[in-house]
């Protein structure tokens, strides 16, 4: 039996007014932000479901419930500490993580280390094993039209 384990995580939130657009922990300077529960972080969120799904500890539905008043506005950093803290009891260290935010606008490029910094502190980890990339889908769907943003997040687990 292999001690590694892959997770992927995807995410995706509507733009709306009114809202901060948080992103990685950022909060980033818009016109619009996303729609949900929590802060609604799209990034962060894709980034524990895969986490969550490669150590088997089902996904961020399940651990935090949108039907739960208690996680009304919260920070997602919050959550993907509490995350951490569950990968480490079961005995999981993270190797590597890759994201990838789907959106049109904005530019999100100078706020990738703040971003990587961010993540890398609630999972009590090195900025060095978390790599966050952006790209436009030239305008199609739902991401490239600006009516929301979605992320993809790929990560590596080793069992200790």
């Amino acid at each position: 039996m292999t001690n590694l384990r892959i997770g992927h995580g995807y995410d995706v939130h509507r733009l709306t007014e009114n809202r901060r657009l948080i992103l990685g922990g950022v909060d980033i300077p818009w016109e619009k932000g996303l729609l949900g529960h929590s802060d609604a972080d799209v990034l962060t969120h894709a980034i524990m479901d895969a986490l969550t799904g490669a150590a088997r500890l089902g996904d961020i539905g399940k651990l935090f419930p949108d039907t739960d008043p208690a996680y009304a506005g919260i920070s997602s950093l919050k959550l993907l500490s509490h995350v951490a803290r569950l990968l480490d009891e079961a005995g999981y260290d993270v190797v590597n993580l890759d994201a990838v935010l789907l959106a049109q606008a904005p530019k999100v490029g100078p706020y990738r280390r703040q971003m990587e910094e961010n993540l890398a502190q609630a999972l009590g980890i090195d900025p060095s094993q978390i790599n966050v990339k952006a790209t436009t889908e030239e305008g199609l769907g739902f991401t490239g039209d600006g009516s929301g943003m979605a992320a993809h997040a790929v990560v590596l687990l080793e069992k200790r």
